[in-house]
């Protein structure tokens, strides 16, 4: 790795016997041939203790050797001889890269940076720092600094499609959604049939309303996987926010032929049906998914809803009840609970309910705005079809 940088140097030198020496190491490290390379730039050291290029290729050679605690003493000594000397802050960084130091390396590849742009080693191992300590972060939760970290990645590689695509996926989890968007679209402008990215851009799409747009996404993400039940899903769920119901119908049924088991389609498609009020259909379905999960939240609450527009007040608390245990922040669980204890004549209990409704409005205005046209769409499956 650091061979094919070190070969570079020597070439805008004069041809005195100082650079004559690091030609011949340049060409001695491009062989492997360390031991002749190091006899020539101890030559050149015993002559001059400080020439840079010198103890700059040295600090390559104990790399190389695996003697990485002289190589960084070597690499600083040549930043010391000549502190705007790319070349050493670039393998120093790379240096501290390898052996797990990232902190210190981060700010010696930027100064590589500032003082040589065109050193891509060193903006190859930045990225690289960026991009692993992003997917650490957000393994921990923290999606912030796994957000500043891809946006550091994203200036240093602009057009790399895969910095495109984290960097998306991150503004998508902290409902970024136009960054997202914009995100997606940079990958895709590189990868147009690339699945995830379309599939993000769908959900960000989604999130932000444009419905149309994101039902163009999810049949583009049907066709380039066609096995995957959770595609099928989601543009269900966008046909039935614009009104296509028998559309949408027909996208839940080909995701549920292909997982029998699962409960997500059953629920949008009970979720549907209660919409249009087909009452029996809604039930059934609902019931399916209780049947697999009897803690599924949103199903819960649904039949509650079913219930409570039957007339079956008991029996609608008791469902509510349940749904918010799973989920508090089921705002429409808590509306229809308080309609409910209403018409049960249960004031307190009505009172606290409707109390609640007003906090979580309160706490997520722009979500409440946008209740009726934010799509919350299930992740794709993962693996290739």
């Amino acid at each position: 790795m650091f061979v094919c940088a070190a070969i570079l140097i020597p070439a805008a030198f004069s041809q005195d016997a100082v650079s004559i020496h690091l030609h011949k190491a340049a060409q001695f490290l491009s062989a492997g041939k360390l031991e002749s390379a190091e006899s020539e730039l101890q030559s050149v050291l015993q002559k001059s203790p400080q020439e840079y290029r010198a103890q700059d290729l040295l600090g390559v050679v104990r790399v190389l050797q695996r003697r990485e605690a002289e190589a960084e003493t070597l690499f600083r000594q040549a930043i010391q001889s000549k502190p705007d000397f790319a070349s050493a802050h670039a393998h120093l960084g790379r240096l501290y890269a390898q052996t797990g130091r990232d902190g210190d390396a981060i700010p010696e590849l930027q100064r590589a940076l500032q003082l040589d742009p065109k050193r891509t080693d060193a903006s190859d191992a930045l990225l690289q720092i960026f991009r692993e300590n992003a997917r650490a972060a957000d393994a921990s939760g923290d999606l912030k600094q796994a957000l500043g970290l891809l946006i550091e990645a994203r200036k240093l590689a602009p057009t790399n499609p895969d910095v495109q695509f984290e960097f998306a996926s991150a503004a998508f989890k902290m409902s970024l959604l136009q960054d997202a968007v914009d995100g997606f679209r940079e990958a895709l402008s590189d990868r147009k049939n690339d699945a995830l990215a379309v599939y993000g851009l769908g959900r960000a799409y989604g999130g932000l309303g444009r419905l149309e747009e994101a039902r163009q996404e999810f049949e583009h993400y049907v066709a380039l996987r066609p096995d995957d039940p959770y595609g099928y899903c989601s543009l269900g769920i966008t046909l039935a926010a614009l009104d296509r119901p028998a559309d949408a119908r027909t996208q839940f049924r080909k995701s549920i032929a292909l997982a029998p088991e699962q409960t997500e389609a059953y629920f949008r498609l009970g979720s549907l049906e209660l919409h249009t009020n087909d009452l029996d259909a809604a039930r059934a379905h609902l019931q399916h998914v209780l049947g697999q999960d009897s803690n599924h939240s949103g199903a819960l609450s649904a039949l509650g809803r079913l219930e409570f527009s039957q007339k079956h007040y008991p029996e609608a608390a008791g469902l509510l009840v349940r749904a918010i245990a799973g989920d508090d922040s089921l705002l429409e669980a808590h509306y229809y609970l308080a309609l409910t204890y209403g018409r049960l004549g249960q004031k307190a209990d009505s009172d606290r309910e409707f109390e609640r409704v007003a906090q979580l409005q309160q706490a997520d205005v722009e979500k409440r705005r946008s209740l009726l046209h934010r799509l919350v769409l299930p992740p794709p499956t993962s693996t290739p079809k």
